[in-house]
C-alpha cells in the first residue's frame, strides 16, 4: 500500500461520517412524520398530492400483518408491472434502438431483480433494453425498492421506540416520505453533480464521433467514425447509488466513463452508496431516544468494514507472482501504480478500486469500477464475504441497519444467556417468538446461496457458463449466489449466467433473500412495540459500549465464519495456494 492510497481512504472516511450525521437527524424527522425542514414547504403539496391521488389516508396506523401485507403487495405489484414492460418492450415507444422484448425467464430475473434491491444483472444494458424501459421500468423501481426498504426500517425502529401498542406506523405513508423528502432531493443532487463531471443525460439513442487514432480493417477500409450509446445515464447513476441499488446503464456499470467519467465523481458516487446506510444510524439513535444505541451499531460496522478495506488493498497491490515471474514491475513509484492493475481503470488505480469493492459489497449495491473476477483470490475474497455476512456492515437502504439490528438481538441473547438473565435490547425483553424470527431472517439467506451453488455446479446447465475450472470456477458460481442471495448484485462477470436454470434459480434467491428477512423484522417490530419498557437495572447489558460492539462484531462475523468457510476453502483460498505454488 502507499502513504497516498491511505489518505484516499481515510479522507472517503472522514467525509463519510461528516455527512452521516446531518443526515441521519434529517431522516428522523422524515419518519417521525413532523414538518420536514429545508424541503417542507417546497415538497409538502407534492407529498400530499400522492395522498390524494392514491386514496392514502396518512395517519392510519398499521399492525405489523397489515404493513407487512402493503410492503408486499407494492413489491409484487412493481414485480409485474416491471416484467410486463421488458416483455412488451418491443411494441411501446421510446424504443429507437428497435430492440425487442426481453425472454421470459430473463424478463423474470430482471423483475425480481430491481424490486428486490437487488440489481444483478446478466445483460448488456445498452444493447438490450430501450430508453422507456431503463426509465420508467429500472429507475422506478431504484427508488420503490430502496424507499421500501427504509419504510420495513422505521417499522422496526418503532417497534423499540414504542411501547404497549399493536401499531407500527403507516407503510404507505413512510414509502411516500422517504421517496419525496431522501431519495428524490438527494438524486436531483448527484445527477447534477454527475453531469457537471461530463457524465452523459440525453434521450438520445447514439452519437458518431470522429476517432483520435483511425485504423485500417484487415480489408483495407479506413475507419474514421466510432458510434457510441449513450441516453439518461446520469440522472439513473444517482439512484442506484443512493438507494444502493447498483444496476448501470451500461454493461460495464461505474467503469464506463459515462457513468464515471473521473476521480472527482468517483469519490462523489462512493460517498453516495454508503452515505445512507451511515446516516440511518444515527436516524435510528435519534428515533429510539438514545444516540449512543446509533454509534454503537455504526462503530460495529466500521470495525469491520476498514479493515477489510485494507485487506483487499494491500492484495491487489502486492501483485501476483506471475507478474513478478513476467518481469513486471510491482511497486509503485512515480511512473506507474505497481501491483494488479488487471481489470482496473487506470483513472481510478487500486486504492480507488480496492475502495469501491469493498464499500459496494459492505452495502447491498452490487456497482463496480472495476472487474472483480481479476482480483487476486484473497482480494476477490473479500468483497465476495462481506455478503456472506447478510450484508449488514452497512447493507442496502435500510435493510442492512434492519439486518444489523436483527444481529443485535441475537448478540443480547447470547450474553443473557451467559449471565443466566432474561435479554433486553433497548428496554424490551428479548423472548423465543424474536428469536425464531431472528433465526429465520439469518439462516434463510446463507442456505439459499449454498444450496443454489451445489445444484448449480452439478446440473448441466449451470457447469455450462463457468469459463474457468477449478477453485476460480467455484468461486465464481459462489460469487453469483452470495450476491443474488444476499440482494447485491455485483458478479464476478466471468460466469455466464443468462440461462433458464440460473436467471430462475437466481430469481427465486433474490426473493427469498428480501422477503424472508424483511416480513421476520416487521414481526419483531410488533411483537416489541406491543411490550412494556424496562428500566435499565444492575443486570442490565448497556448497548452503547466499546464491549457490545465487540460483541456484536463477533457476533456478525461468527456467522458468517461457520456459515461459509469451507465453501470460501474450496473456492478464493485454495486458489490462493495454487497461486503461491503450495
Amino acid at each position: 500500500m502507499t502513504a497516498k492510497g491511505v489518505l484516499q481512504v481515510a479522507f472517503f472516511l472522514v467525509v463519510l461520517l461528516a455527512l452521516a450525521a446531518p443526515l441521519g437527524r434529517f431522516i428522523a424527522r422524515v419518519f417521525e412524520g413532523g414538518r420536514v425542514p429545508f424541503l417542507g414547504r417546497a415538497l409538502g403539496p407534492v407529498e400530499r398530492a400522492c395522498y390524494r391521488l392514491s386514496g392514502i389516508d396518512p395517519s392510519a396506523e398499521m399492525t405489523w400483518r397489515t404493513y407487512a401485507g402493503a410492503f408486499l403487495a407494492s413489491n409484487l405489484v412493481g414485480m409485474l408491472a416491471l416484467y410486463a414492460l421488458l416483455r412488451l418492450q418491443g411494441v411501446l415507444p421510446q424504443n429507437g434502438g428497435g430492440f425487442g422484448g426481453v425472454d421470459p425467464d430473463t424478463s423474470f430475473n430482471i423483475a425480481v431483480s430491481f424490486a428486490s434491491n437487488t440489481n444483478w444483472q446478466n445483460y448488456s444494458g445498452e444493447t438490450t433494453l430501450s430508453h422507456l424501459t431503463q426509465m420508467l421500468g429500472l429507475t422506478v423501481q431504484n427508488f420503490l425498492s430502496a424507499a421500501a426498504g427504509m419504510a420495513v426500517l422505521a417499522a422496526l425502529i418503532r417497534g423499540f421506540a414504542r411501547r404497549e401498542t399493536h401499531t407500527i406506523g403507516n407503510y404507505w405513508t413512510d414509502l411516500v416520505r422517504s421517496v419525496v423528502y431522501v431519495l428524490l432531493p438527494l438524486s436531483l443532487v448527484l445527477a447534477l453533480m454527475n453531469v457537471s463531471q461530463g457524465a452523459v443525460q440525453t434521450l438520445d439513442l447514439s452519437r458518431t464521433v470522429e476517432l483520435v487514432d483511425p485504423f485500417v480493417t484487415d480489408g483495407g477500409a479506413v475507419v474514421t467514425q466510432q458510434t457510441l450509446a449513450v441516453g439518461p445515464v446520469a440522472s439513473q447513476v444517482a439512484i442506484k447509488q443512493l438507494g444502493t441499488n447498483g444496476g448501470g446503464f451500461y454493461n460495464v456499470n461505474s467503469a464506463h466513463p459515462f457513468e464515471n467519467p473521473n476521480a472527482i465523481s468517483n469519490i462523489l458516487q462512493m460517498l453516495a452508496i454508503l452515505v445512507i446506510p451511515g446516516a440511518l444510524c444515527t436516524t435510528f439513535g435519534r428515533m429510539v431516544g438514545d444516540v449512543r444505541q446509533g454509534r454503537a451499531l455504526l462503530a460495529a460496522m466500521l470495525v469491520v468494514f476498514v479493515p477489510l478495506t485494507f485487506v483487499t488493498y494491500g492484495a491487489e497491490q502486492a501483485g501476483t507472482p506471475a507478474l513478478v515471474a513476467a518481469g513486471a514491475e510491482v511497486r509503485a513509484d512515480i511512473h506507474q501504480p505497481g501491483g494488479n492493475m488487471e481489470g482496473k481503470e487506470a483513472r481510478f488505480g487500486i486504492a480507488n478500486s480496492a475502495l469501491w469493492a469493498t464499500a459496494t459489497t459492505a452495502a447491498s449495491n452490487g456497482s463496480v469500477n472495476s472487474m472483480h473476477d481479476s482480483y487476486t483470490p484473497l482480494g476477490g475474497l473479500v468483497p465476495m464475504w462481506l455478503m456472506q455476512l447478510g450484508e449488514v456492515i452497512f447493507g442496502g437502504v435500510g435493510s442492512g441497519l434492519y439486518g444489523m439490528l436483527i444481529f443485535a438481538i441475537v448478540a443480547v441473547f447470547v450474553a443473557g444467556l451467559m449471565v443466566g438473565r432474561t435479554p433486553e435490547y433497548l428496554g424490551k425483553k428479548i423472548e423465543p417468538f424474536e428469536m425464531k424470527m431472528a433465526s429465520l431472517a439469518i439462516l434463510v439467506p446463507p442456505a439459499v446461496v449454498l444450496v443454489a451453488t451445489a445444484l448449480t455446479v452439478v446440473l448441466p446447465g449451470g457447469v455450462a457458463g463457468m469459463q474457468d475450472g477449478g477453485p476460480h470456477g467455484l468461486s465464481e458460481v459462489l460469487y453469483a449466489y452470495s450476491s443474488m442471495g444476499n440482494n447485491n448484485g455485483s458478479a464476478y462477470a466471468g460466469y455466464g449466467a443468462d440461462t433458464p436454470l440460473v436467471n430462475t434459480l437466481g430469481g427465486l434467491c433474490m426473493l427469498f433473500a428480501r422477503y424472508w428477512v424483511a416480513i421476520p423484522a416487521l414481526a419483531i417490530a410488533g411483537a416489541l412495540a406491543a411490550k412494556k419498557r424496562l428500566e435499565p437495572g444492575p443486570g442490565t447489558l448497556p448497548t452503547h459500549t466499546p464491549l457490545f460492539v465487540a460483541l456484536l462484531t463477533g457476533v456478525v462475523l461468527l456467522v458468517g465464519a461457520l456459515t461459509f468457510v469451507p465453501a470460501l476453502a474450496l473456492g478464493p483460498v485454495a486458489e490462493a495456494f495454487l497461486m503461491m505454488g503450495r
